[in-house]
């Protein structure tokens, strides 16, 4: 009898896909992973979304948690889950992953389960809009705590700068605050957009471009979504340190894909993760800030790909990136591709 040599089984790996399917195999832990497609909720958030007790949804995300399908992300206090960032390695069990995240993604969400999240992003959304009505006077001064707005505006504005000869056709600003960036932006494109859900930050921004002259401007109330159903297009959409203040900081990135034209860039500039949770109280942020990681995640499900990325440490202990993120070109439109700017700096 020949004594063959035993080859080794990988039941490391086989248990871990074991964990995975096992923990899956359940259709509530499904549509809560649905639910996480690009949200990221607290456990009362998701006990509100699913009408049941909190007990219950820990039981369910401490199961999907331990099987690496739901990673927890600290928000000072409190706790929220999202579905695990983009592995970088090429495992049976990152591709077990992402095989069943596309199949889950393909199901539509249930109507009163899609009400129950709106109603969440609703309450976020009311709550960052009662904070600067409250503070309006002392806007500047509260965001200056993190970081004087020069030194996030003019990399932001080199970058933008540095594509397509410095000069754009429309442009949108999410979130403009008092304005501050508009002056620089009128000058770099022929039509201006700004968009803010605060009323009284929108009259600050009309009576900035009023004492400036900035003929070029148009202040609009609402949201993303609200320049989606009118069917504009932009070449370029700058998002200033707004991401930590809006209720579902990924739907920037589908909403920016689907109102960029082919070529068109998205420009942000906000926190890295951090945990001075006091900004929550005396800044109205929402989050603490997103991994880079995060943000080219949310990107790349959007269908964007990245481009330049600048750091900006902060004495204060803050790190702001600022991020560019590409709408390629339809390859049967036009095959070209865009180069890749350099920062001085």
């Amino acid at each position: 009898m020949n004594n063959l040599a035993e080859v080794p089984t990988p039941s490391s790996a086989l248990d871990s896909l074991a964990a995975v399917y096992k923990a899956s195999g359940d259709p509530l832990r499904l549509e809560i992973l649905r639910v996480l497609q690009r949200d990221t909720f607290g456990v009362l958030e998701l006990s509100q979304i699913f009408e049941m007790r909190q007990s219950g949804m820990s039981h369910h995300l401490k199961v999907l948690s331990k099987a690496g399908l739901l990673e927890p992300q600290r928000e000072g206090n409190a706790i929220f889950y999202r579905r695990p960032l983009q592995p970088a390695e090429d495992s049976l069990e990152s591709q077990a992953l992402q095989q069943l995240f596309a199949t889950i993604d393909q199901a539509p969400l249930q109507p009163h389960r899609a009400a129950a999240i709106d109603a969440i992003r609703h309450q976020r959304s009311e709550q960052s809009k009662a904070f600067f009505a409250r503070y309006v006077d002392e806007f500047r001064e509260h965001q200056e705590l993190i970081a004087e707005f020069e030194r996030y505006a003019d990399p932001v504005a080199q970058l933008i700068r540095s594509r397509v000869d410095g000069h754009f056709d429309h442009v949108l600003e999410v979130g403009p605050g008092e304005g501050g960036f508009l002056p620089a932006l009128s000058q770099l494109a022929h039509r201006v957009v700004a968009v803010d859900n605060s009323d009284d930050m929108l009259r600050r921004a009309k009576s900035r471009c009023e004492d400036e002259g900035l003929s070029n401007i148009e202040l609009i109330a609402g949201e993303t979504d609200t320049l989606l159903s009118r069917g504009d297009t932009f070449d370029l959409i700058v998002a200033n340190m707004v991401m930590h203040h809006v209720p579902s900081p990924a739907d920037i990135f589908v909403d920016a894909a689907a109102l960029l034209k082919d070529g068109g860039v998205l420009v942000i500039s906000d926190l890295c993760s951090h945990d001075q949770n006091w900004v929550k109280a005396n800044c109205g942020d929402l989050w603490l800030g997103f991994e880079p990681e995060e943000l080219s995640a949310w990107a790349q499900d959007a269908g964007l790909a990245t481009g330049e990325t600048l750091f900006i440490g902060l004495r204060n202990g803050f790190q702001i990136q600022v991020r560019e993120f590409w709408k390629p070109f339809n390859a049967q439109k036009n095959p070209q591709t865009h180069p890749q700017p350099t920062l001085n700096h």
